[in-house]
């Protein structure tokens, strides 16, 4: 089965920071898809690197990749991959806001009122 777009991303960036600095060879092995094409992992993790998420060192022949040290901008990038990889955005939404707690929905409502404020 295919992955939607941003999930194989997310999975990536999953592996990343559980292990903070990886080979494209080790993460590969890390998401345990036996179908998932080296060059497939290569690109996905250039991608990533071109939009500021990881930083990468060569080491020998290859990089090793890591995740760059901003906590809440990756959770917030994962959970934007997350919704782009859906087709009902608003359920998806909608099903998260309904799981949040009482003082979670009342910072988000903060957020969103400080957003609209600034536009």
């Amino acid at each position: 089965m295919r992955k939607g777009p941003g999930e194989l991303e997310a999975e990536v960036l999953a592996v990343l920071l559980r292990r903070g600095q990886a080979s494209a060879t080790q993460v590969r092995e890390s998401l345990g898809d036996t179908s998932l094409a080296y060059t497939t992992v290569v690109t996905i993790l250039s991608r990533l690197f071109d939009k500021g998420v990881l930083t990468r060192e060569k080491q020998g022949r290859m990089f090793a990749y890591s995740p760059v040290d901003d906590a809440p901008g990756l959770a917030a990038r994962r959970m934007s991959a997350v919704l782009d990889s859906e087709h009902n955005r608003k359920s998806v939404l909608a099903k998260f806001v309904s799981t949040l707690s009482p003082a979670d929905e009342h910072a988000l409502l903060q957020l969103l009122q400080q957003e609209r404020g600034s536009r």
